[in-house]
């Protein structure tokens, strides 16, 4: 089924449980952002279209993966599961780049996990950026990499590389947040099952917060592998790639194609293997959601930084 590009229009009732006075976009077969074509090198930023976000906060995880948290400056609207677009200037020039929205829509501020592409356009200017320091965040959230509700599959497989984990943790945020609230209770039986891949466990980034909504929830099941545990020694937790362990816990938590929708986050690799591990296991393209998170050649082609 072809989708519409990004920024066309298509909306429908979102179900309170996913956010509040939001509108809902059916989720996309295939949703490519993060993408070599996402970037921009623009003239000045236009106030219709851009905030002065502010640093509230950032945590630093490695030396080239941080999560930061801004005020966007001004109304922000967003539903789980979308990207911003954010931006500094640079000689005169706006770079641009979209990231996926960490934060839930009940949130003030917005949260993001970026990694540093040391050679990329934007990541090198972002990570010189500290706490009180301003960036660009423009007005209107994108991308439709959200929870699928049409379709009748109540379990959602959610497989992601490192701040790929991004829009999940957002699906997850919101979801118990109104669980706990006794809002908007989750629909029937729908239920979320996270499986998170990186070489070392200090690149999870959400991975403690995670394991408490696991523990706490008869909905959420979150597992996280670790690739170079010879690197990470104190690590007791699964180990080897996440699309390894696809097959192992598709079965455990039984989770069926045709009630199952899957959703792949982060690096085009791990995509590429999991939606074949899928499909060979019966999951129709319809059922297998993508989002794929370029990174940039060193020799200064286009790319995700």
């Amino acid at each position: 089924m072809k989708t519409p590009a990004h920024g066309s229009s298509c909306r429908g009732a979102i179900p309170s449980w996913l956010g509040r006075r939001r509108r809902i976009c059916p989720c996309s077969k295939r949703s490519l952002c993060n993408n070599p074509s996402s970037w921009k090198m623009v003239m000045a930023p236009s106030p219709d279209k851009h905030y002065r976000a502010r640093i509230l906060e950032r945590r630093d995880l490695s030396p080239d993966l941080w999560t930061v948290r801004i005020d966007p400056g001004g109304p922000f609207e967003f539903r789980a599961g979308q990207y911003a677009t954010l931006g500094v200037e640079h000689e005169g020039r706006r770079i641009e780049r979209a990231y996926s929205i960490v934060s839930s829509p009940y949130e003030d501020a917005l949260e993001f996990f970026v990694e540093l592409v040391p050679h990329g356009n934007l990541t090198p200017d972002l990570f010189r950026l500290n706490t009180g320091d301003t960036l660009l965040c423009r007005k209107i959230a994108k991308g439709r990499f959200t929870l699928d509700l049409r379709s009748g599959r109540t379990k959602h497989l959610l497989v992601s590389t490192v701040t790929g984990i991004a829009p999940f943790v957002s699906y997850v945020r919101t979801l118990y947040r109104d669980w706990k609230s006794g809002d908007s209770p989750m629909p029937g039986d729908h239920k979320l099952y996270s499986l998170q891949g990186a070489s070392r466990s200090w690149e999870f980034g959400y991975r403690e917060e995670l394991e408490r909504y696991s523990s706490d929830t008869p909905w959420f099941k979150y597992v996280p592998t670790v690739s170079r545990p010879w690197e990470d020694l104190d690590w007791k937790g699964e180990t080897g790639r996440v699309d390894d362990l696809l097959r192992k816990y598709a079965y455990e938590w039984r989770l069926r194609p045709e009630e199952t929708t899957a959703y792949l986050c982060g690096h085009p690799v791990m995509v590429e293997n999991a939606r074949g591990i899928l499909e060979r296991a019966g999951w129709k393209k319809d059922a297998v959601f993508e989002e794929i998170y370029f990174q940039e050649a060193k020799s200064g082609s286009a790319g995700a930084g």
